[in-house]
């Protein structure tokens, strides 16, 4: 049966954990992105709140930096009406030796309902959800290099915002493949909604060896990678993941990949450009592509709000 194969479902097929975009069916994706449009009218409300997590206790446990992401969460779970915690995990236990496990049964018995979590290690989240109390939720916001599932998320909302279907598209993934857990999500997703095209463009140092196997095209060459496609989403260089000389330099990264609108003239002219952020202009991006009138790169972070209230009161409102 579908829930014994993927923890992230309950019997009934409904999400009760987000941890990957992986093996999630097409309508739970579907039924996201609809909730999410639900909850874009709150922001131009004069009060941006609404109940449903009324009285609910959401837990930030970001044991990797990201001001981004956490706050993006914190504003979705306050608009939601939770109550909201960030843990300073630099002081907290863990930095004193205290396990992960030991951790989350100490937060447990504080009443959580939800854990919001990143990791540098991949599989963090799944070993939390697998050890919680059956009432709790819990929430990747990114784990090693292996899944940002409400990154995914909020890039397919923007994709379906912008070209309103997905089947017809050809979308290429550009930049530092190897490192990046939102690449994983993209394609899992976008080849779970039927896109017709996914293309990684990247130099070989950087583009890992197996994506072929997950239906996806393998470039190394810009132009060609990027030629008539409908969306371009540029990824950050993760200079911090990187071990020995990856990249002759920056600058060689920028000439050969960087996105200029010389190299966006192959692309389709009513392509969209998407970044996760942060950008890093002049290495992965030309200033003159991030603010032009191709990007929506800033309307990324707002669907973010909307994707991660969608994801949280679905999870909160189901049973484990």
């Amino acid at each position: 049966m579908l829930y014994k194969r993927n923890p992230q479902l309950n019997k009934n097929g409904e999400l009760i954990h987000l941890l990957s975009i992986e093996g999630l069916p097409r309508q739970v994706i579907h039924h996201i992105l609809d909730t999410a449009e639900t909850f874009l009218s709150v922001n131009d409300r004069e009060v941006k709140k609404v109940p449903l997590l009324r009285g609910k206790s959401v837990f930030n446990l970001f044991f990797e930096n990201s001001t981004r992401t956490r706050t993006t969460f914190e504003i979705a779970a306050k608009r939601l009406s939770a109550d909201v915690l960030n843990l300073d995990i630099a002081r907290s236990s863990t930095a004193k030796g205290e396990s992960l496990l030991d951790t989350i049964a100490n937060l447990s018995a504080m009443h959580a309902d939800m854990f919001v979590v990143r990791h540098s290690e991949s599989g963090a989240p799944y070993l939390i959800a697998q050890h919680c109390a059956p009432h709790v939720h819990v929430v990747n916001a990114g784990d090693g290099r292996h899944a940002h599932p409400t990154q995914g998320l909020l890039d397919m909302y923007t994709i379906r915002h912008y070209k309103k279907d997905f089947t017809g598209l050809t979308v290429a993934i550009v930049g530092d493949i190897v490192h990046s857990r939102v690449a994983r999500s993209d394609i899992h997703a976008l080849t779970t909604l039927g896109v017709a095209e996914v293309r990684v463009v990247g130099p070989k140092t950087l583009v890992p060896g197996d994506l072929k196997e997950m239906g996806v095209r393998v470039c190394h060459d810009m132009k060609e990678g990027i030629r008539d496609a409908d969306v371009v989403i540029m990824l950050r260089l993760q200079n911090e993941r990187m071990s020995g000389a990856l990249l002759p330099s920056a600058g060689e990264f920028f000439k050969n990949f960087g996105l200029t609108p010389e190299k966006l003239a192959h692309a389709k002219p009513d392509a969209i450009v998407m970044h996760p952020g942060p950008i890093n202009r002049g290495v992965e991006i030309d200033s003159a592509v991030a603010d032009g009138k191709q990007s929506v790169i800033l309307p990324q972070v707002t669907f973010g709000i909307a994707v991660r209230m969608a994801v949280m009161s679905i999870i909160a409102g189901n049973e484990a």
